[in-house]
């Protein structure tokens, strides 16, 4: 399985998530028996990864909406890319920001409604200069 598509499986399992509110545990038992998943090591890293900072993810997404946006407004596909995004520019030092950035917008074109790809591009845009900053 290529990382892209591993990325697009972490993806489907934070979406299940937010959508049933179960924790990841479940969700990854309820896709090895509905669509036979094979859930990786990458998937594994990203799914409890942003199970276990959701709160630090969501308070980064929270900071990086423009003014008239709040969080309660993104739609659950919005979210799960934003954390999934941002769970990688945090906590991955191996996937270069911009790989991150590019893969949750195409995921957003397939996945997201017409204005989700740059309204991502935005958010992440300005998630990953803070990140660069506090790097230097």
């Amino acid at each position: 399985m290529s990382r892209r598509e591993e990325r697009e499986q972490a993806f489907a399992l934070l979406f299940e998530r937010l959508v049933n509110q179960n924790s990841v545990e479940e969700v990854i038992e309820n896709a090895g028996l509905a669509r036979d998943c094979d859930v990786t090591d990458y998937i594994r890293t990203i799914a409890y990864g942003v199970e276990q900072t959701e709160e630090e993810l969501n308070q980064i997404i929270e900071e990086n909406l423009s003014a008239s946006w709040k969080r309660s407004r993104l739609s659950k596909v919005t979210m799960a890319l934003l954390q999934l995004a941002i769970y990688e520019l945090k906590y991955m030092e191996d996937i270069p920001l911009k790989v991150s950035i590019n893969e949750c917008v195409e995921l957003a074109k397939l996945y997201g409604g017409e204005d989700d790809a740059s309204f991502l591009n935005g958010v992440l845009g300005s998630v990953a200069k803070k990140t660069e900053q506090s790097n230097d």
